[in-house]
């Protein structure tokens, strides 16, 4: 805009004739000039500069915008750039559709809790055909620690999508076909094939990247004595940016560790607001935090936290699993009580629990055995 020619401006012919005159061309030359200057250079009185420069600076600025029409704006957007529906009916009106395409999506959680068995379940609706549901595109799941088990994802399958499941080689086309499975066993190796995972994303339908999970690759470099500074600064900005430029979901996994007594303020995502909600226990236990272990957090750090678009905490409270909404720029912060069985994540209802203050962001896990230290990002028995 500011390069606009004069001559679209409107003006009176006689001042844009001095302008031009004067080698004033553009919107830009022009505004660059304080009045005096102008005054002189153009040889105007100074009513007549400056409503010039006045009609020149509203033919060039940006129209003002109500905050009602950039929600709406915003709405629309997330609307054109869909979603991948999880398959839980909740968790997915909570996040208007699913897991939204161009940002970054995290889960957190403990060992055991169903992280991967939630990834599982999400590659299978990406691979699906569009008339069930699905996004009839091929998937790169990234596995770290060696948990993808493709019996596992038959298994998922043909219970929760039994009428295509059963239906003859759908089984086989979906898992072999679409699933396209890459085992790094180093952060460097993970570095190298994040070139090959671009070129997969430009010649192939690919609709979903996996990659379960990120802290086991910080895990790696420390046990070989790299720097304790996070070292997946690069990486975050590269999945952000291939997820905002293919318009795909982006999902990763990450572990959680102890925390010192001086973090938790950190890591809440939203201001505290009255009372706890106690998803499901009684406020008093929920401060007994040494008895639900809820003085976790996740692994890597607050840097990664920021960066990531939505966190969603899998935890146990009492023995029972919630999977929370913890971070969202649009979705309230809710949790879910879920199980897992045979056809993998399932809720137990679908209205969900409002979380408010701390809560947002602490994770528990009681009756977990495996928690990571906080110094070295290694796994420690309890």
């Amino acid at each position: 805009m500011a390069n606009r020619p004069i001559s679209e401006m409107g003006l009176p012919r006689s001042i844009a004739s001095v302008f031009a005159a004067r080698n004033i061309r553009t919107a830009k030359d022009a505004l660059s000039l304080t009045e005096f200057d102008l005054m002189e250079l153009a040889d105007m009185g100074l009513a007549e500069v400056t409503s010039a420069l006045a009609h020149i600076g509203e033919r060039v600025s940006p129209p003002c915008q109500t905050a009602l029409s950039l929600l709406e704006q915003r709405v629309q957007n997330d609307q054109l750039a869909g979603h991948l529906p999880t398959g839980l009916k909740g968790l997915d009106e909570a996040l208007f559709g699913g897991i939204p395409f161009g940002v970054v999506t995290e889960l957190v959680g403990p060992a055991g809790i169903g992280k991967t068995q939630f990834c599982l379940k999400l590659s299978l609706s990406a691979s699906l055909p569009t008339r069930h549901g699905g996004l009839d595109a091929q998937v790169i799941y990234i596995d770290v620690e060696s948990k993808f088990s493709s019996q596992r994802l038959i298994e998922i399958g043909a219970k929760s999508f039994p009428e295509i499941f059963h239906m003859r080689g759908m089984a086989q086309e979906q898992m072999a076909g679409r699933i396209l499975v890459l085992r790094p066993a180093s952060l460097a190796e993970f570095t190298e094939s994040l070139q090959q995972i671009k070129i997969l994303l430009l010649e192939r339908r690919v609709k979903l990247l996996v990659i379960d999970s990120m802290a086991a690759l910080a895990s790696g470099e420390f046990e070989h004595g790299a720097s304790k500074i996070n070292p997946l600064g690069w990486h975050i900005s590269f999945l952000k940016s291939v997820a905002e430029l293919s318009r795909i979901p982006i999902v990763v996994t990450n572990q959680v560790r102890s925390q010192s007594s001086d973090e938790a303020w950190r890591y809440n995502f939203q201001e505290p607001q009255g009372v706890l909600c106690a998803v499901g226990t009684r406020r008093q236990d929920l401060e007994d935090t040494s008895k639900y272990d809820s003085h976790l957090i996740a692994a890597l750090g607050i840097n990664w936290a920021h960066a990531v678009t939505i966190r969603l905490i899998l935890e146990t409270i009492s023995g029972e699993r919630f999977i929370k909404v913890a971070k969202s720029p649009m979705s309230p912060a809710l949790a879910f009580p879920f199980s897992i069985t045979s056809s993998g994540i399932s809720l137990l209802n679908d209205d969900g629990i409002e979380v408010a203050g701390q809560e947002i962001s602490t994770i528990h896990c009681h009756g977990h055995s495996e928690i990571i230290h906080s110094d070295t990002l290694q796994f420690h028995r309890q």
